[in-house]
This record gives C-alpha cells, structure tokens and sequence, in this order.
C-alpha cells in the first residue's frame, strides 16, 4: 500500500488548508523500522511547501500527551500523522488530543476523520483487502503465488471532515472540497 510516497500531497493538502502554519508536527513511531525513512521523506517534501517539520514521536500510550505537549510548546501550526499499524490503532486518542489543541491534522486512513479528524488522504485500506482477496482466490483456484505478479494497492482517497473544520475554524478550499472522495457533514 502507498505510505510514505504520498507525504509531498499530504503536506499540499495541509498547507491548502493551514496556510500559516510554517511548522508542521510529524507524529511518529520511532519503532517502526520506516520512521527514519519517512521522517527524511516528510522533511523533503516540506521544502516544498516552505514548511519546517518538527517530528515527535509516540510508541505507547503513554508517550502522546508528551508528543502534543511538544508541538504546542513549539508552535506547530498543523499536524502529520506517520502510516504506522501502533498510530492507525490509536485514531481516537490521536484525535481527541488534535482537537484539544485546535492542531489541523492531516492523516494517512479514512478511519481518522470518521473518528473526527480534519482530513485523510491516502491508500484505501478496502481496496487493499479487495487486491488480497482476489489473489486468495486464484490461489485456492490452483495458481502458484511464485507465478502471480506483484501487485500494489493504488487507490487513494481524500475524506474531508466539515464539522471538524468548523470547530476549528477552517473552510476547506473549493478545490479540495471538489476532489474529496467522501466529505463528512
């Protein structure tokens, strides 16, 4: 599935809708074995956007409110959340501590938004298990996997939450609003 490659439009769509925030917080999992990649990945694609990326990091529960602490403290003006199975467990706790610190967040599943964070952009997790199931199936059909060919879940998806841009007191652009593949009201 598509992660980490995505982060230059993840960091567009953020920038669209934060346009002053000229520090982005990059919440990570420094024990996932991608975290240095993505968080080299991150800081890249910001240059491009002329934001600077302060990464923080959480590995347990416990290590959030740290993490959101430090973001405040420095005056990140939006948030990042790293594609990591810890983070993606955690939708709740993560937006609950976005919206108590009015941090615009951008995240990488739909799961986030519907659980009322601003907005997602990112591989569909049902296509991915769509694409798994069809390779079951030729599988239990008689195919040889070594004979089957690699294959990627490309499908992304933008999920824009109206209630949580309220709250917040951002209007999404027309443009994004347009291309939003789900919006929430």
């Amino acid at each position: 599935m598509l992660t980490n490659t995505l982060a230059p439009k993840q960091l567009q769509f953020l920038h669209e809708v934060a346009p002053t925030a000229k520090l982005v917080g990059f919440l990570a999992n420094p024990k996932n074995p991608a975290a240095e990649s993505d968080v080299r990945d991150v800081k890249s694609a910001a240059t491009t956007t002329r934001q600077q990326v302060l990464t923080v990091n959480a590995s347990n529960d416990g290590e959030f409110d740290t993490a959101f602490t430090d973001l405040v403290q420095q005056h990140a003006g939006a948030l990042l959340v790293m594609s990591d199975p810890f983070l993606l467990s955690r939708p709740d706790k993560i937006v609950t501590l976005a919206a108590r610190h009015a941090l615009p967040a951008m995240y990488q599943y739909r799961e986030f938004p519907i659980a009322g964070g601003l907005m997602s952009y990112g591989t569909s997790i049902t296509d991915g298990w769509h694409q798994v199931g069809i390779y079951g199936g030729k599988i239990l059909k008689g195919a040889k996997p070594a004979d089957l060919p690699v294959q990627q879940s490309v499908k992304v998806e933008l999920v824009v939450n109206l209630k949580t841009a309220k709250t917040l007191g951002i209007t999404f652009p027309e443009s994004i609003l347009q291309r939003a593949d789900e919006v929430i009201e």
